[in-house]
């Protein structure tokens, strides 16, 4: 009886040892995407001390830019560094520009201390809304980086991936079991799914609930979360309770139908955003991000693939400049604002779990804001034309119905858009000027949810105030650059 005791608890020390390694994997094996799309970054070293202050272990990049990738040297963060789908074409067509690439932007940084664990080659490029405009490239690009790394001694180190939507698979059933690669780049599928596996490489998958949501108002709002028992999807054996299972074991399906049911599978981006749609705002961001935290917790990992799931949570921090063509939502998906600060409170289960924690030494200009004058009369002509200039120019998507600022009334939503052009010009007074409609405050005109933010300093300032100042203005410059040079010769 005593070994046999001994035996179990034995077992029972080893079943528990297993459970926290997994645990420990599972939620340690959490990451950000890092986006730039802004027009006052945070510095690059103050970001990366954010990164680190909250726990996370391994960072997503979207390009290879110098002043990022040298704040990552030595940072102990594992990273991803992406290649933009504008140069898929150079990559796929000349094996010297793969190389070059290599040799600059992974080489380089490698030798010099930054943790490159993968090259992400294009960004979702087979979206049907590209219409195929990365068909031809893709495939040659993501092969010549690979033999480039290769080339560079780096092919076990680094490894090649893809990132892709989760439209590059599809369930006419909405069954994972009969989950399979779109028909119109099926075999194309096949053939980079088997150079990655050839390579030791992953597949990476973005997957995004709150986009069904929002092209569907009727999809099951309990189901793009993880409490969705009153709708759940039954296959076989199997009840999907939440769309993040179910999405993740179609493309395992998949792979597992057309021979490489083992690919190690990376979540490229998942999240939800905080403004700019009415079914983006912090509490339902909250709600999915702590949902899938806790989730992935367990190592459980889903049905079809047991075990920690490895992921990046879009994103770290709002992005001002990006697209708002699928949506206003678009530059609203951080779990930090622009200036670093938490938007929600979120466990991220890592050895620093106690909440998010904001990005430190973050400097901002004066405490003053641009607002409409209350002498204006709202049937003032000019006004419409002004509030158009100022949203054009800077970002008004936290104005509409439902957004964080939806509950201004007209005369807040015009000094909203004024402050916001205002700020992004660095306070300059001729951006509160808006033909005498405005003037500076030193009273914060926030309420409520909506932030009527002061801009922060930064290195880029300068170079954002040539942007908006015109490319006639910078050719006048280079004219009086060369006048000067021809003087001097």
């Amino acid at each position: 009886m005593g070994s046999v005791a001994g035996h179990g608890a034995a077992t029972a020390a080893v079943v528990l040892v297993s459970w926290l390694c997994a645990a420990a994997v599972g939620v340690g094996a959490i990451g950000a995407n890092w986006g730039t799309q802004t027009s006052h970054p945070l510095p690059p070293d103050t970001v990366v001390r954010m990164l680190k202050d909250n726990g996370f272990q391994k960072v997503k990049l979207f390009d290879a830019e110098d002043a990022t990738m040298n704040a990552l040297k030595k940072s102990g963060l594992e990273v991803m560094v992406g290649i933009p789908n504008d140069m898929l074409w150079t990559m796929a067509t000349s094996m010297k520009a793969a190389q070059k690439w290599v040799d600059t932007n992974v080489s380089s940084y490698f030798n010099d201390g930054v943790s490159i664990r993968y090259v992400a080659v294009g960004n979702e490029p087979f979206l049907e809304t590209y219409n195929g405009s990365f068909l031809q490239t893709t495939y040659p690009a993501i092969k010549n980086i690979q033999s480039a790394l290769i080339k560079a001694g780096l092919g076990n180190q680094v490894k090649v991936t893809c990132p892709l939507n989760a439209d590059v698979y599809t369930s006419p059933s909405t069954k994972p079991s009969d989950g399979d690669f779109r028909t119109d780049i099926h075999d194309l599928m096949i053939a980079i799914v088997k150079l990655l596996s050839d390579n030791g490489g992953a597949f990476t998958v973005n997957i995004y609930p709150f986009i069904s949501l929002y092209i569907d108002p009727n999809f099951p709002v309990d189901y793009a979360f993880f409490e969705g028992a009153s709708s759940p999807i039954v296959d076989g054996s199997i009840t999907y309770t939440n769309m993040f299972d179910a999405n993740y074991d179609t493309l395992i399906w998949a792979l597992k139908k057309n021979g490489f049911g083992n690919l190690p599978v990376i979540v490229g981006e998942i999240g939800w955003p905080t403004d700019g749609d009415r079914n983006a705002n912090a509490q339902m961001a909250q709600r999915f991000n702590q949902g899938f935290m806790t989730h992935i917790a367990s190592g459980r990992g889903t049905p079809m693939r047991p075990g920690p799931v490895d992921a990046y949570l879009f994103s770290l921090i709002d992005e001002d400049e990006k697209s708002i063509q699928p949506g206003n939502f678009e530059r609203h998906w951080g779990i930090f604002t622009y200036d670093g600060l938490p938007k929600y409170q979120l466990n991220l289960g890592t050895a620093n779990s106690g909440g998010l924690m904001r990005a430190k030494g973050v400097k901002y200009l004066e405490k003053k804001w641009c607002v409409l004058k209350p002498s204006v009369s709202l049937n003032d002509p000019k006004i419409a034309d002004n509030v158009g200039y100022a949203c054009s120019m800077a970002d008004c998507t936290s104005l509409g119905y439902k957004t964080s600022c939806g509950m201004l009334d007209v005369r807040g939503n015009i000094s909203y858009a004024f402050n916001n052009y205002y700020q992004k010009n660095d306070q300059d007074d001729v951006a509160c000027g808006f033909q005498n409609l405005a003037t500076t405050t030193g009273q914060d005109p926030s309420t409520g949810t909506c932030r009527f933010g002061i801009m922060i300093e930064v290195d880029s300032a300068f170079s954002w105030r040539l942007q908006g100042l015109g490319s006639n203005f910078l050719l006048m410059l280079l004219l009086v650059l060369l006048q000067l040079c021809l003087s001097f010769s």
